[in-house]
């Protein structure tokens, strides 16, 4: 099976409410969509996302990353696939959001040509995912509202957005834990905001408060490993590391040096499927808890997160809420969204274009 032909458009997906933290505001998704045909009659979908505050990834540089490696690999024999996606890798340096585009493209067609949905495909099997909804970081009675809101519509995991200003994020947090108590569960994000010396101020804070955290998400910046570090072995919430983590070798160096309790996988991050099962592999291997999480995504790549979510049993946590914040979804599928995501036997990624 080979490629013969690809195509490439972008689609924007208004959200319901601008989603904002401490890095970035965005007020709709946009998605770089790619279509590879074979010569066998099957089509394969990869999406990628332009997110240049953390992958350094622009929609320009991931449509010219796509022609390059698409060139690299037009030749090879899919089937061989170890080769196809060392070729990805090898195409060029960095540009992990395209190479993360024709990878989950290639598992699309892999998985269509057996006749398998893609988390069959993988290994794993069809179950629901329990996701959590992400509180964009805002005035503090809107955070308030939204998380009430969240916790109405269901979902009983908020990934709560702060790093701007460490007092004003100890004012949104106790306004939130004030109105919603234990109930619910709460993931700090501070996207890299704090020193690791805040980091630990305000998470013993919170444990003193009795606040129900599941982890603290990042808290410093992402190259201070050892600031990392610090904040873990400090405090009693786990932390999770999730932009110091691009490739394996970060994330063997991570867990091997203890800067972190658990490992946020996304496949903008690192380069699609194929390389993010390492690190699966790798945190399987030495009992460490990852969670599947994306950028603000099509729903294309999205159901790619999904299906590997579904394949392997070291990813505990899911944050996939992306699709709930769509104001409309252009796609076929017969998944559906919300605090519950549930899949269905569809082949490959579950999902096509209308």
């Amino acid at each position: 099976m080979k490629i013969i032909n690809y195509s490439i458009e972008i689609v924007n997906i208004p959200l319901l409410k601008p989603f904002i933290t401490s890095l970035r505001r965005v007020d709709s998704v946009e998605g770089i969509i790619l279509k590879i045909e074979t010569d066998e009659g099957i089509f394969g979908l990869g999406s990628a996302a332009p997110t240049k505050v953390i992958t350094g990834d622009t929609k320009e540089s991931i449509i010219e990353s796509i022609h390059i490696i698409l060139k690299e690999i037009m030749n090879k024999d899919l089937n061989a696939y170890n080769e196809v996606f060392l070729s990805i890798n090898h195409s060029l340096i960095g540009n992990t959001s395209g190479k993360a585009a024709v990878d989950m493209a290639i598992y699309d067609l892999l998985s269509k040509k057996q006749k398998m949905p893609l988390y069959q495909y993988l290994g794993g099997q069809k179950k629901n995912l329990q996701t959590d909804m992400t509180i964009s970081m805002n005035e503090i009675d809107l955070m308030i509202k939204d998380s009430l809101d969240a916790y109405e519509s269901g979902f009983r995991s908020l990934k709560i957005k702060l790093g701007d200003d460490i007092n004003k994020d100890f004012q949104r947090m106790e306004g939130i834990f004030k109105k919603l108590g234990n109930h619910l569960n709460y993931r700090l994000d501070a996207n890299q905001g704090w020193s690791p010396k805040d980091s630990v101020k305000i998470i013993k804070e919170f444990e003193s408060m009795g606040i129900n955290m599941t982890l603290v998400e990042q808290p410093v910046y992402y190259k201070d490993l050892e600031g990392m570090k610090f904040v873990t072995e400090r405090v009693n919430t786990a932390i999770l590391a999730d932009e110091s983590v691009f490739s394996l070798s970060e994330a063997v160096k991570i867990i091997d040096m203890r800067a972190a309790d658990m490992i946020n996988i996304k496949l903008m991050k690192t380069g699609g499927i194929y390389n993010a099962i390492g690190i699966a592999r790798y945190a399987e291997e030495k009992k460490i808890d990852c969670m599947i999480g994306s950028m603000m995504e099509s729903p294309i790549s999205i159901h790619a997160a999904i299906n590997f979510g579904m394949a392997f049993n070291q990813i505990k946590l899911f944050d996939l809420d992306v699709p709930s914040m769509y104001k409309k979804i252009d796609f076929n599928t017969e998944y559906s969204y919300g605090a519950l995501i549930k899949p269905s036997n569809e082949v490959g990624l579950g999902i096509s274009l209308k």
